[in-house]
């Protein structure tokens, strides 16, 4: 004996319920009892319900309502059943029909439409949809029986009870199974009867509870669901697109799940099943080769202690607080009997250990309700001051994490707010059951497709963890880490389990968004048709999107995007800025950008404003953080400086090798920015910062090579002016060739200064062999004191500057 339901959508209409009759056959050779137990199609009862409702309000137009249903219930019949055997169904289907509006009529000529009219009007659909396909069957020569829900459902029953009980009450519904020739019993879900013996309906998931309540009855070997889902998944596939379909599951796993708004299964379903162990498979009606779900007694372990993530939306909490609660027994007591005097359901409760307060979670559109019960059996303590006023927060939703294998593991807890702190996901409340089954947490609605990815990332993927990258900026370098990361997708996921999806990339001009990631071989086609660059718009379609692991990338050297990072690090999305701006700025900024990096717990990296791809800034805070003590720094720090004076030697213009620098994408947009030393000011105060030490690039002594006059023209005029100037150049050089020396822009700090600018080189000196474009840090500490450490190599250049930043965003992603 097995029981089979189906649901609406798999019944909804004639091609679909072709493809219920084709699973039923294959259990025609088996000579066994089959139930079958059907909801009515997809969208019906809901529409009788709203029907009824219209009559009740004197309004005709529920008579057009079922008209469609009266039309759509026939062509039904007519798609499905040979025209010489549609006589007799048409004529059935009309006559239920005609009864359905007969009763809409009456509650429309009373005026009274009472919960049993509404029961007995919406038992139609299922009425109609199994009668029809019992008729179906028949045309297919497969004999069945029509069975009417009501006549052997009782509503009151309970399972929990003895088994002689159990026997007592559907007696009638075994002897009318076991003693039929029939294999096939076909019955509408949804329905039964009260104990009057009332037509009555079973509520919300009725049609599972159907199927359950004959199971139980039957002791069949097992109840089946077939649905539009190929199982119970590990969280729902609508947010997670990585979801996996749960093979087996345990009873109380399952009811844990559906609770928390796995609706692929009703909690009560299990409820008749649990107890004779009764397996329930969850099965796709059109994908009836799947696996499906088996919830049973003991489902298999498969190492993973977590089952599923579930959540459940639209969720209010009130809070019931005063320091009159302290040790005083029975406010407890009093909170639940107002919630049940409603009938209310609390669907999370959590008490502070000082006893101070209660939480408890309702759905939302019974929020008022309970606030004003809770007020009216606490009004004398509110008065006299020993509970403060109920109150209660909206927009929360709850998130659990469940799992039968959970219990006595170490650190699933701990795993699992970790995983939401990271992402910056606040949880207002916590509570787990001594079972250790379930781990829940109250959190904000609009984080939910957040946390849920989180913790299914966390549990579920050991495949690769997905990092969601913004990209600000395609300039050379931006483009270069652009390709970079297209190169490296494959081996990201292969060797380091990482997923880099950029789902933004902007410039000044247009932005781009994707949250399925956008294909970056073909970006800058798509980054054409993009919207308009708007800073505030794209800031806060950034915020909105609310993407796990995000990291935002400023690849610009524009001061206004600089000053978006407080608004990302403070919702969690960690930062990496290629532009030197920001930490350059006024040091209360630079200690704030760090302040929130620390405090929302993520990354804000900017090893690139310092020697490009050197690990300049790395190893200085691996040397802070082990205890070392910086006490002098000397460096050339501009690739672009060091590559100039590498390659002049008054033979050629001055201007023509600045542009050769600047055609070499060696230089900052503008050359002045490197001509002028401010870039080099900005990177040993960066430095110098790191060191811990307060200074601003006022405090910095910046002695400038360039004529004035090189300096007060536009970028365009830049190199005419210093043709101009030539002779002034070539002095510079003359000088230093004169003795031997070669000619470096210098950083240097001691004694908390700081010092930039032109130095002759002597050939002993460590500079005196740097070469091209490479930059140097010599770093004098407490432990390398004779000899400093050293970090050379190339300072400039879109290539090595990209890798820097790659190098930031996969150390942002651990």
């Amino acid at each position: 004996m097995r029981v089979l339901k189906f649901g609406g959508t798999s019944v909804s209409n004639a091609e679909n319920q072709k493809q219920v009759l084709n699973i039923l056959k294959n259990y025609l050779p088996q000579n066994d009892k089959i139930c079958v137990v059907l909801s009515a199609l997809g969208g019906v009862t809901n529409n009788l319900l709203k029907a009824a409702e219209l009559a009740y309000y004197q309004n005709e137009n529920y008579l057009n309502i079922l008209e469609t249903l009266t039309n759509r219930h026939l062509q039904l019949v007519k798609d499905s059943i040979p025209i010489k055997s549609q006589s007799s169904v048409l004529t059935s289907v009309k006559t239920l029909c005609n009864e359905i509006e007969d009763i809409c009529k009456g509650v429309f000529l009373v005026k009274e439409l009472t919960p049993q009219t509404c029961d007995f009007i919406s038992s139609y659909g299922e009425i109609l949809s199994s009668s029809i396909f019992s008729k179906i069957l028949e045309t297919y020569g497969i004999r069945n029986k029509w069975c009417n829900a009501a006549d052997h459902i009782k509503t009151n029953s309970d399972f929990q009870k003895a088994a002689p009980d159990i026997n007592a009450t559907y007696k009638n519904l075994r002897e009318l199974v076991n003693n039929s020739d029939h294999n096939f019993f076909i019955f509408p879900g949804f329905i039964g009867s009260d104990e009057q013996g009332k037509t009555t309906t079973l509520g919300r998931g009725g049609s599972d509870y159907s199927a359950a309540l004959i199971g139980a009855a039957l002791n069949a070997e097992a109840v089946e669901i077939w649905t539009d889902v190929s199982g119970m998944m590990t969280a729902d596939p609508g947010l997670v697109k990585n979801a996996r379909i749960i093979s087996e599951i345990s009873y109380e796993e399952a009811l844990e799940l559906s609770h928390f708004g796995a609706k692929v299964i009703y909690p009560k379903t299990v409820a008749p099943l649990i107890n004779l162990r009764i397996p329930i498979i969850v099965k796709n009606t059109f994908k009836p080769a799947d696996g499906g779900t088996v919830i049973c007694c003991e489902a298999k372990k498969n190492g993973n202690p977590v089952r599923g993530i579930s959540c459940m939306n639209r969720i209010a909490v009130i809070t019931l607080e005063g320091s009159g609660m302290i040790g005083q027994p029975g406010y407890s007591k009093k909170l639940f009997e107002a919630l049940a005097q409603e009938k209310i359901n609390a669907i999370f409760i959590t008490q502070s250990s000082s006893e101070y307060n209660i939480c408890v979670a309702v759905e939302e559109q019974v929020s008022e309700k309970a606030r004003q019960s809770i007020d009216r059996h606490f009004t004398y303590e509110i008065e006299t001051g020993k509970i403060n006023p109920v109150t209660v927060e909206h927009g929360l939703s709850i998130i659990a994490v469940i799992g039968d294998n959970m219990k006595s593991r170490v650190g699933m807890s701990g795993k699992m707010f970790s995983a939401l702190g990271r992402n910056g996901i606040n949880v207002r409340a916590i509570a787990q059951g001594s079972s250790e089954r379930n781990i829940s947490a109250v959190i904000s609605e609009s984080d939910i497709k957040k946390a849920v990815n989180v913790l299914h990332e966390e549990f579920f993927e050991n495949a690769y963890k997905q990092i969601n990258l913004y990209i600000c900026g395609t300039g050379n370098v931006g483009k270069k880490l652009i390709n970079q990361l297209r190169l490296q997708q494959d081996y990201l996921k292969e060797k380091m389990r990482l997923q880099l999806k950029v789902v933004s990339i902007a410039n000044s001009r247009k932005k781009l968004f994707s949250d399925d990631g956008i294909d970056l071989q073909n970006w800058e086609a798509e980054l054409n048709t993009g919207e308009e660059m708007d800073l505030e718009t794209y800031v806060e379609t950034i915020v909105s999107g609310n993407q796990r692991n995000a990291v935002f990338i400023d690849m610009t050297a524009n001061s206004d995007v600089a000053k978006l990072y407080p608004a990302f690090l403070q919702r969690s999305i960690s930062v990496i800025a290629c532009n030197k701006i920001a930490c350059s700025s006024g040091h209360d900024y630079y200690l704030q950008l760090k302040d929130l990096a620390n405090r929302f717990n993520v990354s804000f990296l900017f090893e690139t404003n310092v020697g490009a791809g050197l690990p300049v800034i790395a190893t200085l805070n691996d040397l802070m953080r082990s205890g070392d003590e910086i006490t002098r720094i000397e460096a050339v720090l501009s690739g672009t400086l060091n590559y100039v004076f590498n390659h002049y030697n008054a033979t050629k213009p001055f201007a023509e090798v600045v542009k050769d620098a600047a055609n070499e994408g060696y230089t900052e947009p503008d050359p002045r920015l490197d001509l002028s030393g401010i870039d080099v000011m900005r990177k040993i105060l960066i430095l110098v910062r790191e060191c811990g030490y307060n200074m601003e690039i006022n405090d910095i002594t910046n002695t400038s090579f360039m004529p004035e006059a090189c300096m007060n023209v536009s970028p365009e005029n830049l190199y005419e002016a210093m043709l101009d100037h030539e002779s002034h150049f070539k002095n510079i050089f003359k000088s230093a060739d004169a003795h031997g020396n070669k000619i470096k822009y210098v950083a240097t700090f001691l004694n908390g200064k700081a010092e930039t600018g032109l130095k002759e080189i002597a050939a002993e000196h460590d500079f005196y062999h740097l070469y091209g474009k490479d930059n140097v840090v010599l770093f004098y500490t407490k432990r390398y004191i004779d000899q400093p450490l050293v970090i050379k190599g190339a300072g400039a250049g879109a290539d090595v500057t990209a890798s820097g930043v790659f190098a930031d965003i996969l150390r942002a992603a651990k």
